[in-house]
């Protein structure tokens, strides 16, 4: 089957959606962009395309009828147990990886007694690895190398004690060894992993083996449907560095104001905040881009801002806005510049105020800053659509909220839970267009 993919590198996070003849989204992937950009995009596309496989997956299962009453069950088991697959492979090749940077290493007579415990602590990270992919298993991050190296950081610690050898050695080993494992693609290993979780999913849902044949048929041969890379877009923060040819990248304005079109047809006005930029843009019913502005030299007020406080604040990204929708009194922030943020953060805290109200300041001060930007890009229309990481954080869409209805009075603002993904969905369906519309072929591709 022919797919269209976009691919949207970001700062932070590297996007990729699949669509089909159809503009059916068909798949969804997502990784850490690396440094070697060239690999982000790979992994991302081949996330997205495994995401393609299991929604695939649940149309030819749901048709069949064979798991009436239990399709859900079965896919999320299998879906855990192919990232379980995932993550052993990755393990014995970091642990390899590992053992070869630490015959290079220059630890003198400590050099036995690290790898000593280096395999120790390995064997522990693998007899822990299924209860992290098992049913309510809460991870903090999805990607290999968060997951690795938190489990790697504790348990490293702990055979270290015991060992009565050098921590910070079996940390210089790690170091040496994860980047080079994290810009790895596995993409031959996909099929693989994917059949071996098959048989792991009839083992943990045994009353699905009468069925099996009936469940087996459907899979295997969405497993041996090709799934054709007829044209491929890129965009976002990175778009340079894109593995691609000019013809097949597309600026993020672009993307985004289409990928916000084709979830909300009658969006007229996008609000993008990223990582590293804030976007404001003006579409026509078509979806093209009429007008736009961006915040400009610095990423103030910007996903990195946010990440900035969380920072200075000991605490994670995801807990800010929580914290902030507990606030119960308005503090004006007067700088979103990430010098001089933590400077304000600590005088509030020295003065008494509230940690939950200086987070509640914080999230209005970067909508407040948003809002000048959609002003100099012509304003708000009625639909409003707001995109990007900052979109699923509680606190910034209500200050967004309130700030929309006291300026341009009551419109339809459009969230989409997948917002983070518009980027990708707009070079996706440049993509679709160049060869439906425009009657390109992949073989243009670089």
């Amino acid at each position: 089957m022919r797919c269209f993919i976009g691919i949207d590198l970001g700062s932070t996070t590297t996007k990729a959606v699949v669509i089909d003849e159809n503009q059916n989204i068909l798949g969804r992937g997502i990784t850490n962009s690396r440094s070697n950009y060239d690999t982000a995009a790979e992994v991302a596309k081949q996330e997205a395309l495994v995401n393609s496989r299991f929604h695939l997956f649940r149309n030819a299962l749901g048709q069949s009828g064979a798991l009436n009453g239990s399709l859900d069950g079965f896919l999320g088991q299998l879906e855990r147990d192919f990232r379980a697959e995932q993550y052993l492979e990755q393990l014995d090749d970091l642990e390899e990886t590992c053992n070869r940077s630490l015959e290079t290493a220059k630890f003198g007579d400590d050099t036995k007694a690290v790898g000593e415990a280096l395999n120790e602590t390995f064997e522990r990270i693998k007899v822990e690895a299924p209860a992290l992919f098992a049913e309510g298993a809460k991870r903090k991050s999805d990607f290999f190398r968060d997951i690795a190296g938190s489990q790697y950081l504790a348990i490293g610690e702990t055979v270290a004690k015991e060992a009565n050898t050098r921590y910070d050695y079996l940390l210089n080993v790690f170091d040496r060894s994860i980047i080079e494992v994290e810009n790895r693609v596995y993409s031959d290993s996909i099929r693989r992993h994917l059949l071996a979780a098959l048989e792991r999913t009839f083992a943990a849902l045994p009353e699905t083996a009468a069925r099996r044949a009936q469940v087996e048929a459907p899979i295997k041969g969405i497993l041996d449907t090709e799934m054709e890379e007829t044209y491929v877009v890129g965009t976002g923060y990175g778009r340079a560095r894109l593995p691609f040819s000019k013809e097949h990248v597309r600026s993020e304005i672009l993307c985004h104001g289409l990928g916000a079109h084709q979830m909300y047809p009658n969006t007229a006005t996008v609000l993008d905040i990223g990582g590293q930029d804030t976007k404001a843009i003006q579409v026509d019913p078509a979806g093209i881009v009429e007008s736009f502005q961006m915040n400009d030299r610095c990423a103030a007020g910007c996903g990195r801002y946010l990440g900035y406080i969380a920072d200075e604040m000991n605490m994670g990204l995801h807990e800010l806005g929580p914290m902030a929708m507990k606030s119960t009194k308005q503090i004006r922030i007067n700088s979103t510049c990430t010098v001089f943020a933590g400077a304000e953060l600590r005088d509030r805290l020295s003065l008494g105020d509230k940690r939950e109200d200086i987070m509640a300041g914080l999230h209005r001060a970067i909508i407040l800053r948003a809002m000048s930007i959609l002003a100099r890009s012509g304003g708000i229309r009625d639909e409003f659509t707001f995109t990007g990481g900052v979109a699923k954080n509680e606190a910034a869409v209500k200050a967004l909220k309130e700030l929309v209805e006291e300026n341009y009075g009551k419109l339809t603002l459009n969230i989409d839970p997948d917002s983070i993904y518009t980027g990708a969905l707009g070079g996706a369906t440049f993509a679709y267009r160049a060869v439906v519309q425009e009657g390109k072929t992949a073989e243009k591709r670089a």
